[in-house]
């Protein structure tokens, strides 16, 4: 079945709906279960914090969720649709057209302009687009970051909080229905952080479900929503 789009969705099913989620690591001397049953929903236009100490899960649990990975147990819906094992060829399909990523390290190719970095997320996953399309689109999500100005810098000119903001403005340009950081205010200045911050959370204004994966509580109070990984659970 193919994933619902998003001017198709009905606005009453929840963008991730996960239930009694399992996952155990192994490829050590002995296996670690990290995940115990994890139980979490994200509407449109919703923001959630994930709480927790090094090592709990955080980022093995945005990893199922960004289908780079699949659960041991439990159930994961997408917009309706059961996805928790779905084979690699549909979830490459599904991370192109549902998710938009934003990690602590930027990833940004160094030898593009920040314009072009954007606009490197149409080239795959949207159809083709014409390069002067693209161009629009890339400008326009960096003008929602705020760095429309920067568009022609490349990431050596820029600092870590303008390299954020771009790699954010990679993320959104797509215009995904789930965006999902990973203590992506790692590496910034509390300032700079908080700008980043903010950043992420007016995606959800245009109804964008964000989940955010952070150390910081002031970060996480600024969600609708905190929840905290413990013990494999989030309580």
């Amino acid at each position: 079945m193919d994933a619902v789009g998003p001017g198709e969705a009905d606005q009453r099913v929840p963008l991730v709906r996960i239930t009694g989620l399992t996952k155990t690591l192994t490829g050590q001397e002995t296996a670690r279960t990290v995940l115990a049953g994890v139980d979490l929903t994200l509407h449109r236009g919703d923001s959630v914090a994930v709480l927790g100490r090094s090592g709990s899960g955080k980022s093995t649990l945005l990893s199922l969720i960004g289908l780079f990975d699949r659960p041991d147990g439990g159930e994961y819906l997408l917009d309706g649709q059961d996805v928790t094992r779905v084979p690699e060829r549909r979830a490459a399909a599904l991370r192109s057209a549902a998710f938009g990523f934003v990690f602590q390290r930027f990833f940004l190719l160094k030898h593009l302009t920040a314009v072009q970095n954007v606009s490197m997320a149409l080239v795959n996953g949207q159809g083709w687009l014409p390069r002067r399309k693209r161009r629009a689109k890339a400008m326009a999500a960096l003008e929602l970051m705020g760095i429309a100005h920067l568009a022609g810098h490349r990431p050596p000119r820029l600092s870590g909080g303008e390299q954020q903001r771009v790699a954010i403005a990679r993320a959104l340009v797509r215009e995904p229905r789930v965006l999902l950081a990973d203590e992506p205010t790692g590496a910034l200045d509390t300032e700079t952080g908080n700008l980043v911050i903010e950043a992420l959370r007016s995606a959800t204004d245009r109804g964008c479900g964000l989940i955010l994966v952070t150390h910081d509580h002031d970060h996480a109070a600024k969600m609708n929503r905190v929840t905290h990984l413990v013990d494999g659970v989030l309580t």
